[in-house]
C-alpha cells in the first residue's frame, strides 16, 4: 500500500462508509426491497424530462424532474418516506440535483447508484414505450 496515500483509520473509514450508505441505494438492494414487499417506506423518483421517463422507466416510479421540484410541485408528498432519485447513469447528475432540492425541501432522500442504466444492466425489470437509455437531464 502507498505511504503517499495511507489508508484511513478504521473509525474514519467506518463513518465515510456509514455515511456513503446513508446517501446511497444500491439497484440490488431496492430490487430486494421491492420483491419482499417492504417498499413501503420509500418511493422511487426519476428527475430527467417526461420524455425519459416514458421511454424507460423502473416500474412503479414516479417523474418529477428536478427543475421542477418546489413546495408546489411535493405538497401532497409524504413526508414519511425516504425519495430515492435517479437519473441516467452516474455520469448524469440529475438525480444528484433532484436530492439535493429534495432535502432542501425537508425530505428525506437518497440516489440510485448508477441510475437507470445500472438497474438496466443488471437485468432489473423496466418498462416503457422504448429501450434507449439517454440522459434527458
Amino acid at each position: 500500500m502507498s505511504h503517499v496515500h495511507p489508508a484511513a483509520d478504521p473509525a474514519a473509514a467506518a463513518a465515510f462508509f456509514a455515511a456513503e450508505l446513508a446517501f446511497e441505494a444500491d439497484p440490488d438492494d431496492v430490487v430486494r426491497d421491492l420483491a419482499d414487499g417492504t417498499a413501503a417506506g420509500f418511493r422511487l423518483v426519476e428527475t430527467r424530462r417526461p420524455e425519459a421517463f416514458a421511454r424507460l422507466r423502473i416500474p412503479g416510479a414516479i417523474n418529477l424532474p428536478h427543475w421542477e421540484m418546489d413546495e408546489t410541485t411535493t405538497a401532497d408528498w409524504d413526508r414519511d418516506l425516504v425519495y430515492v432519485c435517479y437519473c441516467e447513469s452516474s455520469e448524469c447528475n440529475a438525480a444528484t440535483k433532484g436530492a439535493l432540492k429534495l432535502a432542501r425541501l425537508g425530505f428525506r432522500v437518497k440516489r440510485l447508484a448508477g441510475g437507470i442504466t445500472a438497474w438496466h444492466a443488471a437485468g432489473h425489470p423496466t418498462e416503457g414505450t422504448g429501450h434507449g437509455i439517454a440522459c434527458d437531464c
